[in-house]
């Protein structure tokens, strides 16, 4: 994986004559994303969770589960378990706070992220601190590279000014060196915030796929606009090229293969 960002430079070929491999894409629109609202939250699932089913949309590599969740002020997601995988959080706005059933606990605030490893029982729940405002959440689960994990929790605060028109990594693989927090597989993620007129761009390697998610703003995306609350896959090999067209914020996800293409 290699990764430029910043300014007109990083959307340009490494060596003059070099060709650009654009990664393929498979685009999801606003519309097109399963909405749920239960009066105290309200959700789009972007990959089959609950009731909502589609085989079409059941993954991508190792991305089991993406979902952009609203609790209304002071509601609480109830304690729950779940089973071999890793919770990743991306707090988008307002106070979260975690409780668990080993007595974990701790309030993020809008750019902090967390991977909770799920195993052996473990419950947790989310909640909207506030009392006043709204809270938005992003929660993914990532499929580890092994069973029966010990459950455990690891959480990173960011500012805005460290994703300001850069690619932002808040997530990396075990046993890797860098900022965010880490995960069993080799899997990584990114955000950004971008100012409008600013390009990034990022590399899938061989047999990596991933999902990008424009949170709210407006970009091109290898040459398809995309506005807030649309999605794409990225379905191998290639580059990702962004280009705000007006102050955009999103998040990315690099995944394996794995265990088969989606």
């Amino acid at each position: 994986m290699s990764m430029e960002s910043s300014g007109a430079k990083s959307d340009m070929p490494a060596a003059v004559g070099t060709e650009i491999r654009l990664a393929p894409l498979a685009i999801r629109r606003d519309a097109e994303i399963f909405a749920a609202d239960g009066g105290w939250f309200q959700a789009r699932w972007h990959f089959s969770f609950d009731q909502y089913f589609d085989p079409e949309n059941m993954r991508i590599g190792t991305l089991r589960v993406f979902n952009h969740d609203t609790l209304m002020p002071g509601a609480v997601w109830p304690m729950h378990p779940h089973r071999d995988i890793e919770g990743i959080t991306y707090v988008v706005g307002g106070t979260f706070e975690h409780a668990d059933s080993a007595g974990n606990g701790g309030v993020l605030y809008p750019g902090a992220v967390q991977r909770v490893t799920l195993d052996s029982g473990l419950m947790h729940s989310e909640r909207n601190r506030s009392k006043t405002e709204p809270m938005q959440f992003i929660q993914m689960w990532i499929l580890p590279s092994r069973r029966g994990l010990p459950p455990s929790i690891e959480q990173w605060q960011f500012a805005v000014e460290d994703r300001h028109n850069r690619l932002l990594q808040i997530l990396r693989p075990e046993g890797t060196e860098g900022s965010g927090v880490t995960v069993h597989q080799d899997a990584s993620m990114y955000v950004s915030q971008l100012d409008a007129g600013v390009a990034l761009r990022h590399e899938f390697r061989d047999r990596r796929c991933g999902y990008f998610y424009l949170i709210s703003g407006a970009i091109d995306l290898n040459g398809e606009r995309l506005t807030t609350g649309d999605a794409a896959k990225g379905l191998g090999r290639g580059l990702l090229r962004v280009h705000a067209q007006e102050p955009s914020h999103l998040l990315l996800v690099d995944t394996p293969l794995w265990p088969r293409s989606p």
